[in-house]
């Protein structure tokens, strides 16, 4: 059986990424006929063509878009190899690279990541951005692990995993005073009032603790009188210490107003939690630190 020639392969690779031969060509640092010598080498050795040309550019075959999803494959497995066999034991300081939706809290990423702050070993690389962008990140190996609160949906062909990492509880929160109720905890018998006759500091529709308090509001047959909405869990943090409103929010978003005694814990709601996820890559090599993060995340139940 005829062995693939893998200098050949990634030549390939590189060219249908750049869709440019002399783009191709600098990069690889070989002359544009030399390139196109080893791109028809490969082509005889598999018996099909792999680029069109259209102008200037060449455009995967069919067959040039199957052997692309393979070199894709077998670059990143070489490159995780590397990766991993770099972190060792005895290697001096192992890496993690972390995503988070822009819009997470900030005090729950610092909790979820609280085990390998004190390690001198360790070095954390944390980036924010929108789901899509994040995921694309860690199928291409550029992170190890996406932090998102976001319900997930996945099938049998989606590369990656959700691990449901944690349930926080989500209140109504205030100035101190503002509710008229800094003398005692609110009741269930309050809460139909509390959300009635206050305005409110809401995340936005598409969030699922959103849902889940509209759902609520529905059950009690009120209209609430909303100020303020936003979808970045930070925003809604500043809008609670500013504003005269009571925010839908998890106590840790504003844990440090809380200990201070700025805003107030006024109302627990019932049956609403946020749930957050961790995300990762099904790999052979597997990042030791995350499965660190993970089993100290782990919920109960």
């Amino acid at each position: 059986m005829a062995q693939l020639n893998y200098n050949h392969l990634r030549y390939f690779w590189v060219v249908a990424h750049e869709g440019n031969l002399t783009r191709a060509a600098s990069k690889l640092n070989v002359s544009q006929s030399a390139l196109s010598i080893q791109i028809a080498k490969l082509e005889d050795q598999i018996g099909h063509p792999l680029f069109d040309r259209l102008g200037r550019q060449l455009v995967l075959t069919e067959a040039g878009r199957i052997a692309l999803d393979y070199a894709d494959t077998i670059f990143k497995t070489g490159a995780e190899l590397l990766d991993t066999l770099a972190q060792r034991p005895g290697a001096v300081r192992q890496v993690l690279r972390v995503g988070a939706i822009a819009t997470l809290s900030r005090n729950f990423q610092l909790g979820f990541l609280k085990p390998l702050l004190a390690r001198a070993d360790v070095e954390l690389i944390l980036r924010s951005g929108g789901f899509a962008d994040l995921i694309a990140a860690l199928e291409a190996h550029r992170l190890d692990i996406v932090l998102t609160n976001t319900a997930l949906s996945r099938d049998a062909a989606t590369p990656w995993v959700a691990h449901r990492i944690a349930d926080q509880p989500v209140s109504l929160v205030g100035k101190a005073g503002d509710a008229g109720l800094s003398g005692r905890a609110a009741t269930a018998q309050d809460l139909p009032a509390l959300l009635a006759d206050h305005p409110l500091i809401l995340p936005a529709s598409d969030s699922s603790i959103r849902s889940s308090f509209d759902a609520l509001l529905e059950r009690l047959g009120i209209r609430p009188t909303i100020v303020v909405e936003a979808d970045d869990m930070a925003m809604l943090r500043l809008m609670a210490r500013e504003h005269a409103g009571l925010a839908v929010v998890p106590p840790i978003v504003v844990r440090d107003e809380l200990e201070s005694g700025l805003l107030v814990e006024i109302a627990r709601l019932p049956d609403l939690v946020e749930t957050f996820f961790a995300i990762t890559l099904k790999r052979r090599f597997a990042n030791p630190l995350v499965t660190t993060l993970l089993a100290s995340a782990r919920p109960a139940g």
